[in-house]
């Protein structure tokens, strides 16, 4: 593979991208994550303790779903709402029509892929620690115009560990 293909897949642009290091994984237990001694982020809630809500969005009916900069402004508005930090947006705009994109959080992450044609966009909001992923629903509904946002929840990592091991 030449650099101009390299550089059309993204690989060895300057993006803060880097190859994943897996040393020492085989070893690492998840009580291990949960001491005393790191801040882990993880949530407690309900008796639960996990790494982060998920959420699936479903825009339905929506106006504007092909138009990177409304959907990066949604990003951002929803990053705000949500009380997380940004680290970089990437969008791309199909011919003849939809976009694809996500917002890089230290929280974790926004995405999102539209159907135009048809007023849909399949948002993602997956965020950990003190951010209210939640908060997202309304500001897609207003960014896109419609009521009619479906959402499902999910929380990541649940299970994995208990509250006495976290505590």
């Amino acid at each position: 593979m030449d650099g101009a293909n390299l550089f059309q897949l993204g690989i060895g642009l300057e993006t803060g991208a880097h190859a994943e290091d897996t040393r020492g994984c085989e070893a690492a237990q998840t009580r291990d994550v949960l001491d005393d001694t790191r801040d882990d982020h993880f949530i407690r809630r309900d008796g639960k303790v996990f790494a982060g809500t998920h959420l699936i969005i479903e825009v339905v009916d929506g106006t504007g779903l092909d138009d990177e900069a409304r959907i990066q402004q949604a990003f951002r508005d929803c990053v705000d709402e949500c009380g997380a930090t940004l680290l970089h947006i990437h969008t791309h705009k199909f011919s003849p029509q939809g976009v694809s994109g996500v917002a890089v959080l230290a929280e974790s992450h926004i995405s999102v892929h539209t159907w135009p044609e048809i007023g849909y966009g399949a948002f993602d909001v997956f965020m950990c620690g003190d951010a209210e992923p939640w908060r997202a629903v309304d500001v897609l509904s207003r960014a896109f115009d419609t009521p009619d946002v479906r959402v499902k929840e999910l929380l990541r990592g649940d299970g994995l560990v208990n509250e006495a091991e976290a505590a």
